[in-house]
Order: C-alpha cells, then sequence, then structure tokens
C-alpha cells in the first residue's frame, strides 16, 4: 500500500531469548542509504519475523478455563466460553480480522519478502527437553554462536552437515525445520505463550487447545 514496512524487536525483558528476535534485512553502505531504504524500499531486502502464533494474545481463550479457539469459533461462541459463560480474552488474530478489508493470503504487488524464526534458545530448550533460562540452553547457544558468528548466522546459513559436528542430530533437524517454516503451533492465547511443535507434517490442524 506504499508503505515500506521494516521489523525491530523492543526490549521490555531482560532474558536474552526475548531480545533481538526481530530484524530488518538492509542492503546498504551508510546512513543516509538507510533513510532511503526505509522511504523508498531501495535496499531493503527483507524482513524476519517471530511466527505471529508464538504470541501471548493471538487466538482467543481464557487461560483458567484451558480453552482457546480461533476467531471463527469464537463468532460461533458469540465471544462467550463455553467453560465459564464468561466472555473471551479476544486475541491479535481477531482483532485484526476485523479490521482486514482483504482476503487471507492477500500479498500486495512489490510486498518485501519475510521469513518467520523461533528464537535458537527455543530450539534448544525444546530439543532438550529444559527450560529457557537452564544453563544447558545457556552453554548450547553461546557454542553455535561462537562457531558460525550469530544467532541469526546459525537459523539462517549454517550448512546442515557443519550443525551436525556441532550439536546433536535433534536440534540440527529442529534448526532445519524453523529455517523452513516448517515448524506448526498450539497458538498462545490469554497471557499464554504458543507453543511449537516440531512436527513434519506440513497439514498440522490448528483447533483449540483442548484438542491437543
Amino acid at each position: 500500500d506504499g508503505i515500506n514496512l521494516i521489523s525491530n524487536s523492543d526490549s521490555h525483558s531482560p532474558w536474552s531469548w526475548r531480545i533481538g528476535r526481530e530484524a530488518t534485512i538492509f542492503d546498504i553502505e551508510n546512513y543516509d542509504d538507510l533513510i532511503n531504504a526505509i522511504r523508498t524500499g531501495k535496499g531493503l531486502e527483507s524482513t524476519i519475523e517471530v511466527e505471529p502464533s508464538y504470541g501471548k494474545y493471538h487466538w482467543d481463550g481464557h487461560r483458567l478455563c484451558h480453552f482457546s479457539c480461533s476467531p471463527e469459533e469464537a463468532e460461533k461462541l458469540n465471544n462467550i466460553c463455553p467453560v465459564c459463560g464468561k466472555p473471551l480474552t479476544i486475541g491479535v488474530e481477531h482483532r485484526v480480522e476485523e479490521l482486514a478489508d482483504r482476503e487471507p493470503g492477500f500479498k500486495p504487488k512489490g510486498a518485501k519478502p519475510f521469513v518467520k524464526l523461533l528464537p535458537l534458545a527455543e530450539l534448544i530448550a525444546h530439543a532438550y527437553g529444559v527450560n529457557l533460562s537452564s544453563k544447558k540452553v545457556f552453554v548450547k547457544t553461546l557454542q553455535l554462536i561462537e562457531r558460525f558468528g550469530s544467532e541469526l548466522s546459525v537459523l539462517l546459513d549454517a550448512p546442515e552437515n557443519e550443525l551436525k559436528k556441532a550439536v546433536d542430530e535433534k536440534l540440527v533437524n529442529y534448526i532445519i525445520l524453523n529455517r523452513k517454516g516448517k515448524v506448526k503451533f498450539k497458538p498462545g492465547f490469554d497471557g499464554e505463550y504458543g507453543v511449537p511443535v516440531f512436527e513434519k507434517s506440513e497439514d498440522y490442524p490448528q483447533k483449540k487447545l483442548a484438542d491437543f
């Protein structure tokens, strides 16, 4: 729509795995090029995003009722929780649908490409079944960054055969699935983060939380 979109991470959390999760990729040489890229799109290559359904308020639901659902399901329920009978906490996707004036999947002409990535710490924690704040996550993250230069280099560029020399195959598989955009999610809702599901299936169903 004539607006160049960039992506940035806010830093409202002290935890390293919550900082720097989104970025904008530029092909520029100086500050003037940066301003021009934002204004005109020339030199603005793409953006790196976190999967929206990973967010705490993506779907509608009630945390205490252990219930969540898509906007379509919520509308069928008149936005009322079937467990407690009170109004659902409305999520981001529901609000987007209310504002949308185009069909899902619509792409404006000339839109910049983007990739969706989970942070490296998330991949490590799920691969080893440990908490995000555990020492193992910290050690493995540093080990990979020291070998490949940065977290984004690990997530986007590190060759699979080289990754296998650094960490076990399960984590390598998670990194590659993440890179290819094949990680599915139980969407977040009402203050609960979404939960990544590392399956190779392309048609992982999106249902209310109680169905998983």
